[in-house]
């Protein structure tokens, strides 16, 4: 999952004092816990409510608690899974084929049973939708062989969706055209999450039919019916949804255990001071604070505040090196002269291999993050299998890019100098300062090397860099599902999502994460990534930026949250749901 951070709208001060006396109200009238508010504060807005789009982490903290999938993550663990809407499940064929019993006395929001027929047309509805601001691709790769959708790949046919994924009576039966080692941690994505098909086709959705299949190809769901008016099979229901605020309530026909929070409210509230004044007041249970810094220099020993450190990081990142340069106008001269780099500079593995020990990542861990990390050798979390740490991360060495850049290019690097941009989002102190760190011992080593830092807005990164036309930008990962392979192929394959950052081919890696993604001989693959990483890091494919555990800062009426309790694969703050939590 790429890290996005959604368009920000502007809260009124009439609109902050409308629902902070909303609120209160709400509070005044609780008297236990069940009948209590949970209150959270975002900088960003929540884009969709519909499962099949869910992509970001703002709806998907809300997604995951109006609908189910059928599996889940069991407690804490990234890699034993648990039932949720299905109670067991077969795998034959030799990985190729899974069968999955549904779980009986479940009902959708709207009042119909959960059946197969359900599940069965949101997972045909994703492969046939799979739109560019999804997940389905990951899902479209196992179930179809390609993670494009039909009008990108016109080899996908109704047949083909319709074999891929069917019910045999109660049974829900998914066909694979090879074995998939992540293909049951693909399905506890909550963008797999199962809607409500009677429901979704009663208020204006695609009807499941082959006649209509194709003109719901890539359709755009993000404002979609279902987004507004969701059914799901989750303990909470949606209330009502605005541009200010989000309001559910516990869903009183839940199949599971019944909620202890009542109802829970998420505020739109751009304004850092505000949500911390509102967090310290005690007006919200959890906000967005600003991360480490801020909580450990604002929050930490207040009153009424807890603090929950150490937490696993299961996100990478790593400052990305484009060896195809697509827009001219952005390399200066376009030679090895001192005013500009060639479009292909970074082909050279010895310009990478310079950048890569010139960046200080001690440094960069205590002025980023506190002292808290470790340098890492690959992208891929070190909390998740596959990460060999016998690895050696890289060293910073000053001397080492000397004599890197010295070699490069046949020496006309360091005779001639170069000037390029690197590119940070606008705002992001920790994006900035990496990049100062890295321009700083760069520049140091010769006065002919120039890095220019650049500001840019989120959303200018994202479109830029997929079209191949940023040099240098912090790129980063957020997990999808909990195997190695969805990060190893988003970073390092010729044709995973990040390629257009980089523009690169390296057969000999494209070889091994093939392999490695098609069986499930859980040692041969950690074989095959131990491979992947060191050759990646002899070839200084990305400049690594080390692991960050997380922080969380909650009130302490908040009752559910702990580290036994927390999975970072659950995208809400707490890395719980919400019906796992209580207020005392």
């Amino acid at each position: 999952m790429t890290l996005i951070h959604s368009p920000k709208k502007v809260l009124s001060a009439v609109a902050l004092t409308t629902l902070a006396l909303t609120l209160a109200a709400c509070n005044n009238q609780s008297n236990n816990g069940a009948a209590s508010t949970l209150v959270v504060q975002e900088s960003a807005d929540i884009p969709t409510l519909d499962p099949g789009t869910t992509y970001d982490t703002g709806s998907g903290q809300v997604v995951e608690n109006l609908y189910e999938t059928l599996l889940t993550y069991k407690g804490n663990s990234l890699s034993e899974l648990a039932p949720q809407l299905a109670t067991q499940w077969t795998e034959g064929n030799e990985g190729r084929e899974y069968r999955f019993t549904l779980r009986e006395g479940v009902k959708f929001h709207a009042g119909n049973d959960f059946k197969c027929a359900d599940a069965e047309y949101t997972f045909r509805r994703n492969l046939v939708t799979n739109t560019a601001d999804s997940g389905n691709w990951f899902l479209s790769e196992s179930l179809l062989g390609t993670g494009a959708n039909a009008n990108d790949d016109t080899s996908i046919t109704w047949q083909r969706i319709t074999d891929a994924v069917k019910c045999d009576g109660e049974t829900l039966v998914f066909k694979l055209p090879k074995a998939d080692p992540a293909f049951l941690s693909k399905l506890a994505y909550t963008g797999q999450s199962i809607v409500d098909s009677a429901h979704a086709k009663e208020i204006g959705e695609w009807d499941g039919t082959e006649a209509t299949w194709k003109a719901a190809v890539g359709k755009d769901l993000t404002g979609s019916p279902l987004a507004k008016d969701p059914s799901g099979t989750g303990a909470y229901r949606l209330l009502e949804k605005t541009a200010n605020a989000l309001t559910a309530t516990a869903f009183e026909d839940y199949w599971g255990d019944k909620a202890s929070i009542k109802n829970i409210v998420i505020q739109l509230v751009p304004e850092q001071a505000a949500r911390l004044q509102a967090f310290e007041r005690g007006d919200a249970d959890l906000i967005e604070t600003g991360g480490r810094p801020i909580i450990e220099e604002q929050l930490t020993g207040k009153e009424g505040i807890a603090i929950l450190d150490n937490l696993p990081d299961t996100g990478a990142f790593g400052i990305s090196m484009n060896q195809n340069m697509k827009d001219a106008t952005r390399i200066g001269s376009g030679k090895l002269d001192g005013k500009g780099i060639p479009a292909n500079f970074f082909s050279d593995v010895d310009v990478r291999r310079g950048f890569v020990a010139a960046f200080n990542v001690p440094q960069y861990i205590k002025e980023v993050q506190g002292e808290k990390g470790e340098a890492r050798n690959f992208l891929l979390p070190d909390t998740f299998p596959g990460y060999d740490k016998n690895l050696e991360a890289p060293k910073f060495d000053l001397e080492a890019a000397r004599a890197a850049f010295q070699r490069a290019w046949g020496g006309q690097v360091w005779a001639n100098g170069f000037t390029l941009n690197a590119t940070y989002r606008a705002g992001s102190v920790s994006a900035q300062t990496g990049m100062e760190l890295l321009k700083k011992n760069i520049e140091s080593l010769n006065p002919k090397f120039r890095v220019n830092i650049v500001a840019k807005q989120w959303s200018e990164i994202i479109s830029d860099g997929a079209a191949g036309k940023e040099l240098m930008i912090i790129t980063g990962w957020a997990p999808d599902y909990a195997d190695p392979d969805n990060f190893v192929h988003t970073f390092y394959s010729s044709d995973g999502y990040y390629q257009p950052r980089l523009n690169f081919k390296d057969t000999q890696l494209d070889t091994w994460i093939n392999e490695a993604r098609t069986i499930t001989d859980t040692a041969r693959r950690n074989e095959l990534y131990a491979n992947i990483a060191r050759r990646a890091a002899d070839q200084a494919y990305y400049v690594l930026l080390p692991s960050n555990p997380g922080i969380l800062a909650y009130r302490d009426t908040v009752k559910g949250i702990s580290a036994e309790a927390f999975n970072p694969m659950i995208s809400f703050r707490t890395g719980t749901l919400w019906k796992a939590l209580s207020k005392g």
